[in-house]
């Protein structure tokens, strides 16, 4: 397996189960107060970069 594909299906597994809770939470088995910031950050941890891979232009 490779090793850059791991943090994306972690983070996708994360989504997946924070949006179990909030249906969950939408009828009243879990508190919305739990689920909702878990949601947010299991979005942030999946969309921002563990590191800098990006090259940028350093100039002339």
């Amino acid at each position: 397996m490779h090793w850059k594909w791991l943090k994306p299906m972690i983070g996708l597994g994360a989504i997946l189960f924070s949006f179990y809770l909030i249906l969950l939470s939408f009828i009243n088995i879990f508190p919305k107060w739990i689920a909702m910031p878990l949601l947010f950050l299991s979005i942030l941890f999946t969309l921002t970069p563990s590191f800098p891979t990006r090259k940028k232009f350093r100039g002339f």
